[in-house]
């Protein structure tokens, strides 16, 4: 009699299923106890922790611009200021000698726009020289510029027109080749238009005044103002980042510290405050910030006037922006890396004054605003969705974000119907600032790229109907988008990050408790329209 085999009963439990879902999902439950809830946790203690800080940052900044405008004084009135006076026996005489520098590179469009603003300076003619530097790689463009340039000299403008060979140093190394010029030792200060900056004809009679009455001072600096501002709703977004930027940001630092960041432009500068501070450098894409934290080491002073203002132009394409914000978001990341310890071994400042510079302008300002919108909003808590483990509270994930935004909202009061989708838009850009802000800060890839920003001058609202009326004029076709030019447009990464934010909300709506599908499906619309690069063309 044959014996039969043993058999052996396997619970249900413990059988295998080759299926890969279950598979995944047992793997899942392995591991998320032990390192995913863990390591999420920790995530949102680091982002609440960045997003306290630059929630007292704003509150601070908010309390100080209350203070300026109720009790500060004006400028003219802390500061020893007395307008500069024509005398026909003097002539000029009593009027300091300006350097007026305009960088350019193939400015096609707007290169008479700047030319034309500084010749049309108030100004006494002889104490007063314009130098136009063309780094132009467009014959055609050099041409045209020069040409210009000669027009204005013939009127009597002492204007010169200065090319170089190569463009090392990019705007940083144009400038400081055109302080090498001989006739430069005989002027006291400089200012500096980009190409697309149409100063008022008072500017340097309001300007000047500070910096002869106060040693003390090395830049004056004026805010810009927008001549596109209504193009679009890219421009109508940016116009509301960067008036409180002017309005706020550097106002307060004006104030309290008499410190902020050169913007670039607009500005004036006493030539011995850059001399001494080592003049121009290449070594950031933020050449302007960099002499600003420099002279200001060596003990410098700055002024802001918000009254003092010019004419500009915003980028109107999301391809232009998206250059711009790389190029301001790693160049202070990479700028700090540079810096930080010679900060904190100057001995010409005062401890706060540090303690501002190295905190607040550089830490939360330049590298935490830009790390928590992404890492918190767009990443953590749509993450905390699929690990329900994870607790995210509400003041974290809603007050906080709420009141910082209503402050942010301070300078363009105009815009307060597009609240709620420059936040999104904001979230959006935040993965592309973040990620500038991280090759700063590893000094890695495109950390030293500098590409211009494009500009469209007078084409600005036009260029559409002197495209079509060209059409009909020449019985030229206006072509259509080519497939290359769509796939120019495509910014594969936010579309990626769409494609998970629409899965987090699709199971926030089936399994979640917190009804955060709703933030996450109009965050994934954004990122989908700006991962198809449409922003620009919304009106």
């Amino acid at each position: 009699m044959v014996e039969s085999e043993p058999k052996f009963y396997i619970p249900e439990s413990f059988q295998v299923n080759y299926d890969v879902t279950s598979q995944f999902r047992m793997i899942w439950n392995v591991v998320k106890a032990p390192l995913i809830v863990p390591f999420l946790n920790a995530c949102v203690y680091i982002s609440l922790a960045m997003a306290l800080m630059l929630f007292m940052e704003r509150v601070y900044m908010g309390i100080v611009i209350v203070l300026i405008k109720l009790f500060w004084k004006k400028p003219e009135q802390r500061y020893n200021y007395e307008p500069l006076q024509d005398d026909e026996e003097l002539g000029g005489s009593n009027f300091p000698v300006v350097l007026v520098q305009i960088p350019m590179f193939n400015e096609r469009e707007v290169y008479k726009v700047s030319i034309g603003a500084a010749c049309g300076l108030s100004w006494p003619t002889d104490r007063l020289v314009i130098q136009v530097l063309d780094d132009s790689t467009d014959p055609v463009v050099k041409q045209m510029v020069e040409m210009e340039c000669q027009r204005w000299a013939s009127k009597g403008i002492n204007i010169t027109y200065q090319i170089r060979e190569n463009r090392v140093g990019y705007k940083a190394g144009a400038l400081k080749e055109g302080l090498k010029r001989s006739y430069v030792k005989h002027c006291e200060y400089v200012v500096i238009f980009d190409a697309d900056f149409s100063p008022p004809p008072d500017f340097l009679r309001r300007g000047i005044p500070f910096l002869v009455g106060n040693p003390e001072l090395a830049l004056v600096q004026g805010r810009w103002r927008f001549v596109n501002a209504n193009e679009c709703l890219l421009t109508r977004m940016q116009e509301m980042s960067l008036d409180y930027h002017f309005t706020v940001e550097q106002e307060v630092g004006s104030a309290t510290h008499a410190f902020f960041g050169f913007n670039g432009t607009a500005g004036i500068w006493r030539i011995a405050a850059i001399n001494e501070a080592g003049g121009w450098k290449d070594r950031t894409t933020v050449e302007d910030m960099d002499l600003a934290v420099r002279a200001s080491l060596r003990g410098w002073k700055f002024l802001y006037l918000g009254d003092l203002q010019a004419n500009s132009e915003l980028p109107s394409t999301l391809r232009a922006f998206r250059f711009q914000q790389h190029r301001w978001s790693c160049g202070p990341a990479n700028l700090f890396r540079k810096m930080a310890m010679d900060i904190i071994r100057n001995k010409k400042v005062k401890f706060w004054k540090k303690v501002y510079v190295i905190y607040s302008f550089f830490l939360v300002r330049k590298i935490v605003a830009h790390m928590v919108t992404f890492f918190f909003y767009c990443l953590v808590i749509p993450l905390t969705i699929l690990v329900p483990e994870v607790y995210v509270p509400i003041w974290g994930a809603v007050y906080i974000p709420s009141i910082i935004t209503i402050l942010n909202s301070v300078g363009t009061p105009r815009s307060i119907h597009l609240l709620f989708y420059w936040i999104l838009f904001e979230n959006v850009m935040s993965l592309h600032r973040t990620k500038a802000t991280l090759i700063g800060l590893l000094e890695y890839g495109r950390a030293n790229e500098w590409v211009v920003t494009e500009k469209l001058g007078d084409s600005v609202n036009n260029n559409k109907l002197k495209s079509d009326a060209a059409a009909k004029k020449g019985n030229v076709k206006v072509q259509k988008k080519t497939r290359s030019k769509f796939m120019e447009r495509l910014n594969l990464l936010e579309l990626g990050f769409a494609v998970f934010l629409f899965f987090c909300g699709c199971y926030d709506y089936v399994h979640g408790k917190h009804n955060y599908f709703i933030y996450l499906f109009l965050q994934t619309l954004t990122f989908t329209i700006v991962g198809f690069g449409y922003v620009g063309t919304i009106v």
